[in-house]
């Protein structure tokens, strides 16, 4: 019962905090889940991270419910969910209820415009982190910058190169075992 609690409050904390979308989420990630909890390592956040993002729906709720899932079965998926999703509907009453007239206001819109930097700021600081643990040699550099490439300046979709990157993954562990 005891992880239920955390596994609500850990994700209740990443939902409150996190602006800006499932990337935005990483730090709050790494710093609840592998650093201070340890429910799972940098290798198996980044696995879980993927299939959040390659399965349909919203990346901080498919991410909450695998994690909470691995840790819990059913009832810590669905605990962990319900942390993640809570705090954005607090916070879209309140914005509803109290920010409507205000949000004309060139200071609202200065206010916001600065916290989507802030977001930037903090999704390339997990990018950096993450790459330094998972892009190990030339093979992963050349992935790396080909999902990159694909995905930031040909406009792939982040799915297919998700699977591409999978599947390259699978060739080249097979090749390697056959050496």
């Amino acid at each position: 019962m005891k992880e239920l609690f955390q596994l609500y409050g850990a994700f209740f904390r990443i939902g409150l905090f996190t602006f800006g979308g499932g990337y935005a989420m990483l730090p709050m990630l790494q710093r609840e889940v592998v650093n201070k909890y340890h429910w799972a390592t940098d290798e198996e956040l980044l696995d879980c991270y993927a299939i959040g993002q390659c399965t349909p729906g919203i990346i901080a709720v498919n991410t909450a419910t695998y994690v909470g899932y691995s840790r819990r079965g059913v009832a810590g998926g669905i605990i962990a969910t319900l942390g993640v999703v809570s705090p954005s509907l607090l916070i879209i009453t309140a914005v509803a209820m109290v920010l409507s007239p205000f949000m004309d206001n060139p200071y609202v819109a200065r206010a916001f415009a600065g916290i989507r930097v802030a977001v930037c700021a903090l999704i390339a600081g997990s990018v950096v982190k993450l790459a330094k643990k998972s892009v190990t040699d030339v093979t992963g550099i050349i992935l790396c910058a080909a999902a990159f490439a694909l995905v930031a300046v040909l406009g792939a979709s982040p799915i297919w190169v998700t699977l591409g990157a999978a599947l390259a993954g699978l060739v080249l562990g097979r090749v390697r075992e056959k050496k």
